[in-house]
């Protein structure tokens, strides 16, 4: 696949282990170092290894295997690099803190097209409903 498709099956493959906030910036045109950064996040350390490990195997099984693979053991900020996508998974705390989206401001957002979009909002709106109760 090209990188807008292994951008959107990473996507796909995030989703279904329920990340949310999640954006896909497209930095083509501002780096060398890749076409797309994906961010998202997870509820819980458990949670972003999983997000990893579907993202990671997912792809592999289709024969885009990472480049690179960091913070894998703790949970916190995974990042998977296949090359032209790269993939940022927080635990939220430490996504408020590196805030990567306002370091990229500058960079367009992909629209997700359906149903990725609706998936990603209503993932959205759970997230918060848990931080107002919580």
């Amino acid at each position: 696949p090209d990188s807008r498709e292994t951008a959107l099956l990473c996507v796909r493959f995030a989703l279904e282990k329920k990340a949310y906030d999640l954006v896909v910036l497209d930095v083509g045109e501002l780096t060398s170092l890749a076409d797309y950064f994906i961010i998202c996040t997870g509820r819980s350390d458990t949670q972003v290894q999983a997000i990893a490990q579907s993202v990671d195997e997912n792809l592999s099984k289709m024969g885009r295997r990472p480049l690179s693979r960091e913070g894998y053991g703790t949970g916190h900020w995974t990042l998977l690099d296949f090359g032209d996508v790269i993939v940022h998974i927080f635990y939220e705390p430490v996504r408020e803190y590196y805030d990567l989206e306002r370091l990229w401001a500058h960079a367009p957002r992909l629209p997700l097209p359906e149903p990725y979009r609706s998936q990603a909002e209503e993932f959205r709106l759970v997230a918060e409903a848990n931080r107002q109760r919580g």
